[in-house]
């Protein structure tokens, strides 16, 4: 049976192998220290060693890793089972695994980005979330806390050219969780959607174009902890990607269209995580 200690808060991240996953976890390992349980998952073990080494000996959290996919059911439930089993169930799951990838539909070479990036941004989630569901409500109805935490995009606010496939994995993944979160409402686990803008990653370092805002991956985790520990529904980080997402919803499709005709695209490369 698990030991739980009444004063460790357990919190699973999933795209912990670099970008915003890592911050995520760096930003709770230096708040929480001893008092943390990290559990890291990511496609990268390599990457997974080094940061929970680089967390165990500076902050002296406890870490554990997994080297899983989320786009494979059968690998999140079985790291899930394992989880449960060893260490208990989770306060808070971070559901931040994601790719973005240049694509086109005219290019039938680009129907497999379409796939990925829909398995990754939206079913990834889902198989994060689904193992820890029973347990979580379990462990709310006892008093425990129980949070699932969804990293989206304000590119999920409107279609943005050359990025069909991620801004609608995005916009996806809002209604998904806004969905998620009326579901478990009754029973206790909260549900925070956070939609970052631009930030600095490994996944927006190949953009050629503009990105107003752009903050950096250790701020953002800051402002995210800060969000997630209010328990917000739904938070737009910068706040001032916030007023331009509002302003975004209010523009007529006319007008949206004209805008967007002579932006730069994505490029269509591989995908970054």
């Amino acid at each position: 049976m698990p030991q739980n200690p009444a004063n460790i808060l357990r919190v699973l991240i999933t795209g912990a192998s670099s970008g915003l996953g890592a911050a995520l976890a760096k930003a709770y390992a230096e708040h929480y220290g001893a008092q943390l349980q990290l559990v890291l998952c990511g496609r990268n073990e390599a990457a997974l060693q080094t940061l929970s080494a680089e967390l165990s000996v500076r902050y002296q959290a406890a870490c554990d890793i997994y080297c899983v996919d989320v786009r494979a059911a059968t690998q999140m439930q079985a790291m899930a089972d394992d989880v449960l089993n060893r260490l208990g169930t989770p306060h808070i799951v971070i559901g931040n695994a994601g790719v973005s990838r240049g694509t086109l539909t005219e290019f039938a070479e680009d129907i497999p980005a379409f796939q990925a990036v829909f398995e990754t941004n939206v079913m990834g989630l889902v198989h994060t979330f689904q193992p820890f569901i029973p347990s979580m409500k379990t462990a709310a109805a006892n008093g425990q806390p129980a949070q699932l935490v969804g990293i989206a995009s304000v590119a999920g606010i409107r279609g943005l050219p050359g990025s069909g496939a991620y801004s609608a994995s995005k916009a996806a993944a809002i209604t998904y969780l806004e969905s998620l979160r009326v579901e478990m409402q009754s029973h206790g686990i909260r549900v925070t959607t956070i939609a970052p803008g631009y930030i600095r990653t490994p996944m927006t370092d190949i953009n050629t174009y503009p990105m107003p805002f752009l903050m950096d991956a250790d701020v953002f985790a800051q402002k995210a902890l800060r969000a997630i520990a209010a328990k917000k529904r739904f938070t737009i980080i910068p706040w001032q990607m916030g007023i331009v997402a509002r302003l975004m919803r209010l523009i007529p499709a006319g007008l949206w269209d004209w805008a967007m005709k002579k932006t730069p695209h994505k490029a269509r490369l591989p995908d970054h995580r």
